[in-house]
């Protein structure tokens, strides 16, 4: 996906903007298409979606606390029915008929049975909550990276200097197991699991775009993805150092367009 370019010629000289549809700015897709990008509505996205993960989070808090208040019980319903019995016997009764130690293991076994149960289900709410979360993270990842991506000068801006070939689900598909989301900040790291910081901010992180650049600087294929590298074209001819045409290219999928462009590089 890249941005759509519409040329502009003022006092004789021709300039290059983004094309904006309805106050949003187009994109062209994959298959030729034209994708107005909704920033305020993603930006919602995301607002609920960390909304609902901290809801699901508390809940999972909740229930482990409530847990622990029934260590060393697990039925329930038994332990509860144990308590009510011993409530009502006659405890003169109870020791003229010998059954006192009796009772005193039908109550300690109903509790454990009791502790069982409730384990047994807060076990599951928990598991589901996590569930549920590890979800929502995975969504809220492919709203953050992915559109940190589809934004990128890197990719939106063919004059930039360390402007690429790919689309951004290539770009994704390649370098997106370099970046992690950590409080609610998009986290670049090398090859070697080292975060990436930022050169012209010297002690901070590296913001999503520098990071990029920073690895595809450090890329042992850089000149086979780097526009500067001469790798351009009109479509109709190899011009991406695949081999391949830019039509045949745009058929594959992101992980096979780039695989592609690797092995063109090795030969």
């Amino acid at each position: 996906m890249k941005l759509k370019l519409a040329k502009v010629t003022i006092n004789g000289v021709e300039k290059e903007y983004a094309e904006i549809t309805d106050g949003k700015p187009v994109y062209v897709g994959d298959d030729g298409k034209d994708i107005a990008f909704d920033a305020p509505h993603t930006s919602a996205t995301i607002a609920r979606l960390n909304s609902e993960a901290k809801s699901h989070r508390e809940r999972a808090e909740t229930a482990e606390k409530a847990l622990k208040t029934f260590d060393g019980i697990e039925d329930a319903a038994a332990a509860i029915k144990a308590v009510e019995t011993v409530k009502n016997l006659d405890e003169g009764k109870l020791l003229s008929a010998g059954k006192v130690e009796e009772i005193k293991a039908a109550a300690r076994k109903a509790a454990e049975e009791q502790v069982a149960a409730v384990n047994k289900t807060s076990a599951e709410e928990l598991a589901k909550a996590k569930l549920e979360n590890e979800k929502l993270n995975a969504e809220l990842d492919q709203n953050v990276i992915g559109g940190g991506f589809a934004r990128s000068r890197l990719i939106t801006d063919p004059k930039h200097p360390m402007a690429l070939i790919m689309t951004a689900n290539v770009a994704k598909a390649y370098f997106g197991k370099n970046f992690k989301r950590e409080e609610g900040k998009v986290v670049g790291y090398d090859n070697n699991g080292s975060k990436l910081f930022s050169r012209a901010k010297p002690g901070e992180l590296a913001d999503m775009d520098e990071a990029l650049e920073l690895l595809v600087a450090q890329d042992p294929d850089k000149d086979q993805i780097l526009r500067s590298s001469g790798n351009r074209g009109d479509g109709a001819r190899s011009s991406n150092g695949s081999g391949l045409s830019n039509d045949a290219l745009s058929k594959l999928d992101p992980v096979e367009r780039m695989n592609a462009v690797r092995n063109a590089a090795a030969r």
